[in-house]
């Protein structure tokens, strides 16, 4: 049985109760709900700590078995609760903030970079988009970093709505990236929305995003890079 994902209705949850409803073969807990993000589409599965009567684990990552069910990661050595058990589960909260802020900078970074994106990823300092840019349309670093720190500062609201698997195929132009499907298989998918109705950005994602975009601070444009005949790498970080 899948956990319920108690993020894609409120990513500032930081805490809940669950229920443990096996440990797999590598020591790894599944619950029936979870605050919890596993590691999808760039962005990196949280950790924090599960905590039972007289136990405690200490979560380094959380990610998907092929079974598509969310796998609660402990470190090496760690107590694991019995099946059955009622938990608290408890996220690292700067970690999944910081990855908030980077995840929602990617999505204006996409905005501000109207080509097909090829991948992407999350990191401690913020992000990095790889797109497909024809030669001579290339941003320039600052003018670019000029662009997505008025996107910042303008506080634009960001929230999302759910549409249908069937809604979703009709609408295949909402899709950004090449290397990533929507999150699609449980009969309906999450647009996010920045802006009202998604003016400045709207596509479908799975991961965790703040309220508004002036929560993620000034940023700026470390680096461009070329990674093939026209990809480049846009790296962005926070100030």
């Amino acid at each position: 049985m899948s956990a319920t994902l108690l993020f894609r209705d409120d990513a500032y949850l930081q805490e809940c109760e669950a229920t443990v409803t096996a440990l797999n073969d590598k020591g790894g807990i599944l619950l029936d709900r979870t605050v919890f993000y596993a590691t999808a589409g760039g962005q990196p599965g949280d950790r924090g700590r599960i905590l039972w009567d007289g136990g405690e684990a200490m979560i380094t990552t959380t990610v998907y078995d092929e079974a598509k069910d969310v796998v609660h990661v402990p470190a090496a050595g760690q107590p694991l609760p019995p099946a059955g058990a009622r938990v608290n589960v408890e996220l690292d909260w700067a970690n999944r903030y910081r990855n908030m802020r980077a995840h929602t900078l990617m999505h204006l970074l996409c905005a501000s970079v109207p080509f097909p994106v090829t991948g992407g990823a999350i990191g401690e300092d913020g992000g990095r988009i790889d797109f497909d840019i024809p030669e001579g349309q290339i941003p320039e670093k600052a003018a670019l970093t000029a662009t997505l720190n008025r996107l910042v500062a303008e506080d634009h609201p960001v929230s999302f709505r759910w549409i249908t698997d069937e809604e979703m195929q009709q609408n295949q132009h909402l899709i950004r990236t090449m290397s990533v499907k929507p999150p699609m298989g449980t009969g309906r998918v999450r647009l996010v929305m920045i802006g009202e109705d998604g003016k400045i950005d709207l596509q479908p994602c799975g991961g965790t995003h703040l309220k508004s975009t002036a929560a993620i601070g000034p940023v700026a444009v470390a680096k461009i890079e070329n990674k093939g005949k026209i990809n480049r790498r846009i790296r962005v970080v926070f100030q």
